[in-house]
């Protein structure tokens, strides 16, 4: 993942500003960062709560809570 537009996970706690995209893991996850970067925006990883989940997601939630994450963009700065 980009790492010069991708923001460390837990940044900003205000998410202001920010569009909440889709929640997903690898592979798919570094694709999407890719793919939204290169579209220009800034992308924010965030872990997701337990409360974010459907009852079919959460055994594998449980299971490797670290492995999926919530992407949210907002447009880049220039």
């Amino acid at each position: 993942m980009g790492e010069e537009t991708s923001q460390s996970l837990g940044e900003p706690d205000d998410l202001s500003g920010w569009t909440r995209m889709t929640t997903t893991d690898e592979p798919r996850l570094s694709e999407l960062v890719e793919f939204y970067e290169e579209l220009g925006y800034e992308v924010l990883l965030r872990p997701i709560s337990r409360e974010e989940l459907g009852d079919q997601c959460l055994d594998c939630y449980l299971a490797q809570p670290e492995r999926y994450k919530t992407i949210y963009t907002r447009p880049g700065r220039s």
